[in-house]
């Protein structure tokens, strides 16, 4: 069984891109404290790629922003991808199926003004859909 839960706070604003088939991905960091302290008496944090498409994505980037507490449940997935120069990078993130806001909501006076990023501007590979189950 492959399932994730984490709770913490986004490190920077959520990035948003929309692919050229419609779809919508949006990218996150997660900062997460653990349960416990280390020799300094310092809480240790881990900084937790996330990811989410669709409403999931949409949503993230409407209404979170640097600082906002969330909940993200889905799944733990590996990959990787070549860049330019030769070098492999693997990267695993969070494929996050839902997020749940726990901050309290902020009444905004204007809708969001960021915008969706252009494909461009990531150095991201949409994750396969090889050897996944429906």
């Amino acid at each position: 069984m492959n399932q994730v839960g984490i709770v913490g706070r986004l490190t920077k604003d959520p990035m948003m891109r929309v692919l050229a088939e419609g779809r919508v991905h949006t990218s996150f960091v997660v900062a997460v404290s653990r349960n416990y302290k280390n020799q300094k008496g310092d809480v240790e944090t881990d900084f937790v790629l996330c990811s989410t498409w669709g409403r999931p994505a949409h949503n993230i980037h409407k209404y979170c922003s640097k600082g906002s507490l969330v909940a993200v449940t889905g799944r733990l997935q590996s990959r990787h991808y070549d860049r330019e120069d030769g070098s492999r990078v693997y990267v695993t993130e969070v494929l996050g199926d839902q997020i749940r806001f726990l901050d309290k909501r902020k009444d905004k006076e204007e809708p969001s003004s960021r915008q969706p990023e252009s494909e461009a501007d990531f150095d991201f590979q949409p994750p396969s859909t090889e050897g996944v189950r429906v």
